[in-house]
């Protein structure tokens, strides 16, 4: 499909014809609601510069008059010298209307990124696994920009625009009322096309936001370092290279017919304001010929029809920039109203001091369909999988008590990782109860549950800051002791230490810096500053050699001493030891029990065992 049947599609497109929602503009004053105090400032200093651009013309007609009629030198360089400090006083509420207008439009980019910034955190994991990143940093980014352009430029010129309009027209009128009708016959022209182009425009940049998305969303992806090596192993920069430019000229396209359509409205309206004055200064001399009008007058009427046809022209086209900026607050206020899935309770409550012990108690599971979590917009799909999820997990029910170490095995997609996040509340289970210290996750807050359950994942995430930075995310209050401390107890300090900035040595995008190892290591060194009461280590040691899993094993023995901890593992010589292991298989548990049990039991777990070793079951 061609960019130009997309853009003949959405100017056509019937919620662009519904025209501007009142919700929405609503809505949008809440935002301006806490910055009223600057905005009556800033229409105070448009109303009075649109007082000083009427009056300018008024004086420059006395002018006239006074040279015509033969009056004094000192009257003409009296009204000289007030027409100057009229210009200079515009100049200065100019520069004072600037700073109002940069100070708003500023404060209102920040009230909207804080607002999309902390709802895009609450939202669910399955948000953030469904929706292109570069949409959303797009959001943030581009649309917030388009909606600050309604109150940083817009609404000061509808407001000055408006006064302005008024003042010339009581003026005009004053002047001559034949010449300044006959002058506004042209006026249908500017009122007729505004609306349709408003609908045109609006469409256009929607198409334009849309565009610009899929492109960042490219070059967000295929610019981090997974992305860059999965392009430079499959070898295909020529093919991304054309999908690149393929979205680069969407955006080009739908830039430059915007344009077009700008200009040739622009134009045109420029085009009669031209032809008006040509009239007032056809008729006005005319009457001022005939002693009907004084000269003046005829110099004041086509001064001030500048005064006019300008602020029409710019009226005209403010319906198209509120238009514009509508868009960009309407896919703002998409992410917003996103309802998050999992959402703290107004009475939530800490979860329990002491030992914690976790339970699920018949826990059924299924991811959520996207239509539930996300955007099509935010997906680049035209329309959301409307679909239920299919369950993940079937009523499944064990205890872990406090100290104890129990153990999740089972093939892949079994069920294990799913466990994990379920506990954090990282979702909340279909039916059944996750319980953290006898009290289920969606009693307690948010803060309390991060406070208590320390997570290892398999993919040892880092932030692209220092070490320090990414270990004091754990615990902001550590000292460098503490974190030399984490460090030598997740055998990395020699490796730091050895580093030119040691603990502001910066980790690279995802820590790519480092090896996985190493960056394991990091994430276990966080555990251990965070002091969690129940440890979850979904693969923890998945990525190490064999000597630095038995480094990192000693470690995790002792974080994990006299903590509840869940061990996710597929190396069954890391579970060894555990109090209990579950064996899950299709999302149930089919065998729990201690290592020696589950062997001599010849079930599931044995057969996983003698896969693993090649060698047959053997029972002390």
């Amino acid at each position: 499909m061609t960019a130009w049947s997309a853009l003949s599609r959405a100017t056509h497109a019937r919620d662009e014809r519904r025209g501007i929602s009142r919700a929405t503009l609503r809505r949008v004053m809440t935002y301006a609601r806490p910055h009223r105090g600057r905005i009556a400032a800033f229409v105070t200093v448009g109303v009075v510069e649109a007082v000083l651009a009427v009056a300018t013309p008024l004086l420059a007609g006395r002018v006239v008059d006074t040279i015509v009629g033969g009056g004094s030198a000192s009257t003409v360089v009296g009204l000289a010298v007030l027409i100057a400090g009229l210009a200079l006083a515009g100049t200065a509420l100019g520069l004072l209307g600037r700073w109002l207008s940069s100070t708003l439009g500023e404060g209102l980019i920040l009230d909207l990124r804080t607002a999309v910034f902390d709802h895009v955190q609450r939202m669910p994991v399955a948000f953030f696994t469904r929706t292109r990143t570069g949409a959303l940093v797009s959001r943030l980014d581009n649309d917030v920009l388009g909606a600050q352009r309604a109150f940083s430029d817009t609404l000061s010129g509808i407001v000055s625009n408006t006064v302005t309009l008024l003042l010339a027209l009581a003026a005009m009128l004053t002047l001559s009322w034949q010449v300044t009708v006959l002058a506004l016959l042209l006026l249908p022209v500017f009122l007729l096309p505004a609306r349709r182009i408003g609908r045109q425009l609006a469409g256009l940049q929607r198409v334009a936001a849309e565009s610009n998305a899929a492109m960042t969303g490219q070059t967000t992806e295929r610019f981090s370092a997974p992305g860059a090596t999965l392009v430079k192993l499959y070898g295909r920069p020529d093919a991304e290279s054309a999908r690149f430019a393929a979205r680069a000229r969407a955006v080009r396209d739908v830039g430059v017919r915007t344009a077009m359509v700008q200009w040739a409205f622009i134009s045109a309206l420029t085009l009669v304001s031209a032809l008006a004055l040509a009239l007032v200064y056809g008729l006005g001399g005319t009457y001022a010929l005939a002693g009907s009008l004084d000269p003046g007058a005829v110099v004041a009427l086509a001064l001030l029809l500048t005064r006019l046809y300008a602020p029409l022209t710019a009226l005209a086209s403010a319906r198209v920039d509120v238009a514009s900026a509508v868009v960009s607050f309407e896919r703002v206020f998409e992410v917003l109203d996103l309802v998050p899935l999992v959402r703290e309770r107004p009475d939530a409550r800490e979860v329990p001091d002491g030992p914690v012990s976790v339970e699920l108690d018949g826990v059924t599971f299924a991811y959520p369909s996207a239509d539930r979590v996300s955007l099509a917009s935010l997906e680049d799909v035209a329309r959301l999988d409307g679909r239920g999820g299919v369950d993940v997990l079937h009523d499944v029910s064990f205890a872990v008590q406090p100290g104890q170490v129990v153990a999740l095995v089972g093939s892949s997609g079994a069920g294990k990782s799913t466990i994990a996040s379920l506990v954090p509340r990282l979702y909340d289970a279909d039916a059944g109860a996750v319980r953290l210290g006898g009290v289920d996750v969606r009693d307690l807050t948010a803060a309390s549950i991060r406070r208590t359950v320390g997570v290892v994942t398999q993919d040892g995430h880092l932030f692209h800051e220092s070490l320090r930075d990414n270990l004091l995310l754990a615990a902001p209050e550590a000292t460098d002791d503490d974190l030399w401390d984490a460090l030598a107890r997740a055998r990395l300090a020699d490796l730091v230490r050895a580093l030119p900035d040691g603990l502001d040595t910066v980790v690279g995008e995802r820590g790519y810096r480092f090896s996985g190892g190493e960056r394991q290591r990091l994430t276990i060194a966080r555990l251990l500053l965070a002091r969690p009461r129940v440890v979850l280590l979904d693969e923890a040691t998945a990525h190490l050699d064999a000597t630095s899993e038995a480094a990192v094993q000693e470690a995790l023995d002792e974080a994990l001493e006299g903590r509840t901890a869940i061990v996710i593992a597929h190396r069954l010589s890391t579970v060894r030891a555990a109090d209990c292991i579950l064996v899950l298989e299709g999302g149930r548990v089919v065998e729990r029990g201690r290592h020696e049990d589950l062997l001599a039991l010849g079930g599931r777990y044995a057969e996983l065992y003698r896969t693993q070793f090649g060698r047959p079951v053997a029972v002390a």
